[in-house]
């Protein structure tokens, strides 16, 4: 049976912590990168991005303008959509390769901001990428140096990677997804710029909004800051749970998705929810950032993972992969509905934000799943984790990465055991 967590601790936690990069937002944000990174003494800075977005132009554009200050930048387009331990050394033997840098700038969707905070940490700090990868699957090390400026730039609405402190990874060997963590990680400065999203197309604009969406949701709706127990200040993460700011950032990103993604999806062109997408975006960072992810991204993990032969609409289509938001999303109704009874309150105000005008469903718990359903088969992802390539055999296999997930599963609002994953994942072969 499920177990719902008690969460009264003998010392409850009383003190919740935030953090944020500085942020610059609006057209034409990334034209003034190089003042920006002027203000630092920076003469050698690094650009990291991908293939797709250096096709665009925007990274060596960033990089030129540098220029005019005297800055030499140089760009390593070498980062992979849906990074791994091999992509993310190879960026690293590069960047040592070819340093050392003053600051790194990063234009890209999430994995060419994950891999700019992998080559900060590991141009700064010695060791190597495993000694820094969370237990149980790494070490879990905290660096010892200070990192350089990072100046995260966006060009995909989704991940919130330029707020938060976290590098995701697949470990190949073990087919499992998973993640550094530490405070130092942050970006530097968030320079969000709505027009380098225009070119972001409909497959990946539905992903990467689902990721802003469950990250949001999760955080609303994560174990609240007080059900823990007292840290100490040498013990303290920075996913401190649900907090009163975390909520107000979560809030205001829901409601912006509202009424901007289904647009966003249908019309890349519309400037207004592209727009409202990027600051939903950074505000869902700014929220989860603080106060954790829980069940949807840690069966994300191995379904990304596991992947066999799911080739996504609007990706390279050079090999197999489940986005990181779709990955979130197909379990997202089951986690929620799973999750209901902790905080109903929680749920039932998150899908009316979602949805200002659905009517409530008879039974209260079936609500934000509801809506959750209907937005996903409006921007036409996948039915379920069955749609893209799993079957009730793989569960097991599922349940297992779940599990390694303590991190993320430490802030769910239950308890979660391996038969609670275990029937969240069946019921998501098939959502509708």
């Amino acid at each position: 049976m499920s177990s719902t967590a008690s969460h009264t601790p003998a010392n409850p936690e009383s003190v919740f912590t935030y953090g944020a990069p500085q942020l610059k937002f609006g057209p034409g944000a990334s034209d003034e990168i190089g003042y920006d990174l002027s203000q630092t003494g920076a003469r050698r800075v690094l650009v990291v991005t991908d293939p797709g977005v250096a096709a665009t132009g925007h990274p060596q554009r960033v990089a030129d303008q540098m220029t005019r200050f005297g800055i030499e930048a140089r760009v390593f387009a070498g980062s992979r959509v849906e990074p791994t331990d091999e992509s993310l050394q190879v960026a690293v033997d590069w960047a040592r390769e070819h340093g050392p840098w003053d600051a790194i700038v990063a234009v890209g969707g999430g994995s060419s901001i994950d891999t700019a905070k992998a080559v900060n940490l590991l141009t700064t700090n010695p060791g190597e990428l495993m000694d820094y990868v969370n237990q149980p699957v790494g070490e879990g090390r905290a660096p010892v140096n200070p990192l350089n400026p990072l100046v995260a730039v966006p060009t995909t609405t989704g991940t919130g990677a330029e707020s938060t402190t976290i590098c995701v990874l697949d470990v190949l060997a073990l087919k499992v997804k998973t993640g550094i963590s530490h405070a130092r990680l942050r970006p530097t400065m968030a320079v969000v710029d709505p027009a380098l999203t225009r070119t972001q197309p409909a497959g990946v604009t539905a992903a990467a909004g689902m990721d802003i969406l469950c990250h949001a949701l999760e955080s609303y709706t994560a174990r609240p800051y007080t059900t823990f127990e007292h840290k100490t200040p040498e013990q303290r993460v920075p996913y401190c749970g649900a907090n009163p700011i975390a909520d107000m950032w979560s809030e205001k990103a829901m409601g912006l998705l509202a009424g901007s993604f289904r647009t966003a999806v249908r019309n890349g062109e519309d400037v207004d929810a592209r727009a409202d997408m990027a600051m939903a975006a950074t505000f869902a960072g700014m929220g989860f950032g603080n106060a954790g992810v829980h069940i949807p991204h840690a069966n994300a993990y191995p379904i990304a993972g596991r992947v066999r032969d799911f080739h996504p609409k609007d990706y390279p289509a050079d090999e197999p992969m489940v986005p990181h938001g779709m990955s979130v999303a197909l379990t997202a109704p089951e986690a929620f509905r799973f999750t209901f009874d902790a905080a109903p309150e929680r749920h039932l105000r998150a899908a009316r934000l979602l949805a200002p005008d659905a009517e409530q469903t008879d039974d209260p718990a079936e609500f934000l799943p509801a809506v959750l359903t209907a937005l996903m088969r409006d921007i036409d992802l996948p039915a379920g984790i069955g749609a893209v390539g799993y079957h009730e055999g793989d569960v097991p296999d599922l349940v297992e990465g779940t599990m390694k997930q303590q991190r993320l599963l430490a802030t769910a609002p239950k308890d979660v055991s391996e038969e609670d994953v275990a029937g969240i994942l069946t019921r998501s072969l098939t959502l509708w």
